[in-house]
C-alpha cells in the first residue's frame, strides 16, 4: 500500500474555552450567574469581590457605543494592571466572535385569585400577612401552629410526617395507605401507624389555612366551607358543601337547571351558594410558595425622564469582581515570572472570567436599549401600544446573531412602569390591518382582555364574536387564532365564564 501526503484547505469553528464560558454565561439567568460566582471564587484565590463597588450605565440618550480603548484601559494589560469591573466596561467593550457564533387543572369554576375568606379588613393587615408568608414556608407555617398544640410525641410525630408529604399546593397527594405502608414493614406495626395518621391528618385539617392536607379539591374546598362562621352564611352554606362535595362539574359547566334538581336550591340559592365558593382558595399553600416569584430581580430597569427613556443596568445583579492584587503581584516577583508560576494558569482564567462578564451585562443592555427604541409606544401607553417585533430585527440592528438574542431574552428581566416584564415578552408576531400594517399578537392578546372584561356575564362573547369586535378594530384575526389567544391567557371559553 502506498503512502502519500496530502495538503488540504478547509474553514472550521473552533470554541476556544473563552468562547464557550462566554456563551454559557449569557445564557444563564441571573440567580444562575450568581452561583457560577460563588463557585469560582471558591475555586480561584485569584479571584475576588470588591465590597465598595458601585454602577452606572450609559443611558439611552448615548448609546454610541465607547471607544474600543476603554477595555484596554479597564481591562488586562502587559503591565500586569489588575482587571476590575466598573462602570465604564458596560459602556462598551470589545466584543469577540461569540456574539455572531453558534449556538439555542385549574378548576375553571373557581378564580384562580387568593382567597379573599378570613382575610383582613385592613390593607395593611394583607399586607402584613403577603409579606409573612413570603418569609416563611408551608411547613414552618404549620410547625408554628403545631408546637403551640398539646399533643402526645406520637401524634406529633404523625402529624409532622404529613406536612413534609404536603405539596407545594397544600394537598396531601399519597393515601394515608401508601405513607404507612413506606414507614412501616410490619403489618400489624403498619395497621397501628395508619390508625395514627388518620387522627393526625383530622388534626392537620384543623390548622390553618383552611383545606390544608386535603387529597381532592372537592375535599379542599368542602373543609373551607365548613370553616366558615355559619350565622354568616346561612343556608347557603350546606348549599356549597354540597356542590363542592358532588356536583362540582355541574358548576364547571354552569347547568343552572341540574344544580337545582340536584340541590333543592331555588335560583337565589344556587347564586349565593356561587358566591360562597368562588370566594373560596382552591391552593390553600399557594401564598406560602409566593416567596419565589419575589426572587426575580429585574436585570435592566427603564425609567420615563420626561420625554426621554432612560435605560440602565441593575446595579444589584452585577457581580462586584476583581483580581487579588496580593496575589498578583507575588506572583509577578517570582523568578520565573507569571507564565512559569503554577497560578499563571488561574490568573488567566479569572481575567477571562471578568472579561466575559463584562460583555455579557454589555450585550444584555445593548439589546434593551434597542428593545426600547423599537417598542416605545408601549413605554408611554402600555401593552396595546406594542408593535409586533421579531429576533432578527435586533440581530441585524446590533450585528449579532439571532441566536445571541435568544440568549439574551431568556431568563433576562426588566422592570418597567408597568410592571417587570421577560425580554422575550418584547417580540411578537404581527397581524395583519386593514390600513396595510400590522399589529403586534400581544396588543391583540390586550384587546381580547379587554373585550372579555367589559363582556356581559350572562351573555359572554364567543370567539367568533372576539374575532368580529377585532374586524372592527381594523385588525383580521380568525376565530381560532382568537381562541389561541385566549387559552394562551387562562380565559375560559364563552359557556365556562357564563354566571349562572
Amino acid at each position: 500500500m502506498k503512502q502519500t501526503l496530502q495538503v488540504r484547505l478547509s474553514q472550521h469553528l473552533a470554541l476556544t474555552p473563552q468562547l464557550q464560558q462566554s456563551i454559557r454565561l449569557l445564557q444563564l439567568s441571573t440567580l444562575e450567574l450568581h452561583q457560577e460566582v460563588e463557585q469560582m471564587l471558591a475555586s480561584n484565590p485569584l479571584l475576588e469581590t470588591e465590597e465598595e463597588f458601585t454602577v452606572s450605565t450609559p443611558e439611552l440618550a448615548s448609546n454610541a457605543p465607547a471607544e474600543s480603548g476603554t477595555e484596554a484601559s479597564a481591562g488586562e494589560s502587559e503591565s500586569g494592571d489588575a482587571p476590575e469591573l466598573n462602570a465604564e466596561d458596560f459602556g462598551g467593550t470589545e466584543r469577540e466572535d461569540w456574539e455572531n457564533g453558534t449556538e439555542r387543572d385549574d378548576f375553571d369554576g373557581i378564580r384562580e385569585l387568593p382567597s379573599s375568606a378570613g382575610s383582613g379588613s385592613g390593607d395593611e393587615d394583607g399586607e402584613r400577612e403577603s409579606q409573612e408568608s413570603a418569609e416563611t414556608t408551608l411547613a414552618e407555617h404549620l410547625a408554628q401552629q403545631l408546637a403551640g398544640l398539646h399533643l402526645s410525641p406520637e401524634d406529633r410525630a404523625a402529624v409532622q410526617v404529613l406536612i413534609e408529604s404536603l405539596n407545594e399546593d397544600g394537598y396531601l397527594e399519597d393515601p394515608l395507605e401508601e405513607i404507612a405502608a413506606a414507614l412501616a414493614e410490619d403489618a400489624e406495626d403498619r395497621e397501628e401507624l395508619l390508625d395514627s395518621l388518620r387522627i393526625a391528618l383530622r388534626l392537620l385539617q384543623s390548622l390553618e389555612p383552611a383545606g390544608i392536607g386535603a387529597g381532592s379539591l372537592s375535599e379542599c374546598l368542602v373543609l373551607q366551607l365548613r370553616a366558615l362562621p355559619a350565622a354568616q352564611c346561612g343556608p347557603a352554606q350546606a348549599v356549597a358543601v354540597r356542590i363542592c362535595g358532588s356536583h362540582l362539574e355541574l358548576l364547571a359547566r354552569r347547568d343552572m337547571r341540574r344544580l337545582m334538581n340536584e340541590t333543592g336550591a331555588d335560583e337565589a340559592l344556587l347564586r349565593e351558594a356561587q358566591a360562597l365558593i368562588t370566594r373560596l382558595e382552591p391552593k390553600p399553600g399557594r401564598r406560602f410558595a409566593q416567596g419565589a416569584a419575589a426572587a426575580i430581580v429585574p436585570d435592566v430597569i427603564v425609567r420615563k425622564v420626561g420625554r426621554e427613556l432612560r435605560v440602565m443596568l441593575n446595579p444589584e445583579v452585577a457581580p462586584k469582581l476583581r483580581i487579588n492584587e496580593l496575589y498578583a503581584n507575588a506572583l509577578r516577583a517570582t523568578r520565573g515570572g507569571i507564565s512559569n508560576s503554577p497560578l499563571g494558569g488561574q490568573l488567566q482564567e479569572a481575567r477571562w472570567f471578568i472579561k466575559n462578564i463584562q460583555q455579557r451585562f454589555d450585550t444584555i443592555l445593548r439589546v434593551s436599549q434597542a428593545i426600547v427604541e423599537r417598542q416605545r409606544g408601549f413605554f408611554t401607553h402600555g401593552e396595546l401600544a406594542m408593535k409586533p417585533l421579531v429576533l432578527r430585527e435586533i440581530a441585524d440592528e446590533l450585528g449579532l446573531h439571532e441566536s445571541t438574542i435568544s440568549r439574551v431574552t431568556t431568563a433576562k428581566y426588566m422592570a418597567t412602569a408597568w410592571g417587570t416584564f421577560e425580554l422575550k415578552y418584547f417580540f411578537g408576531s404581527g397581524l395583519s390591518t386593514e390600513a396595510g400594517g400590522e399589529a403586534s399578537s400581544t396588543a391583540v392578546r390586550a384587546l381580547i382582555k379587554q373585550f372579555v372584561a367589559a363582556e356581559d356575564v350572562k351573555k359572554p362573547l364567543s370567539d367568533s364574536a372576539l374575532a368580529g369586535m377585532l374586524e372592527e378594530q381594523g385588525i383580521q384575526c380568525a376565530r381560532r387564532t382568537v381562541a389561541k389567544y385566549r387559552e394562551g391567557m387562562k380565559i375560559a371559553p364563552a359557556n365556562l365564564r357564563k354566571a349562572l
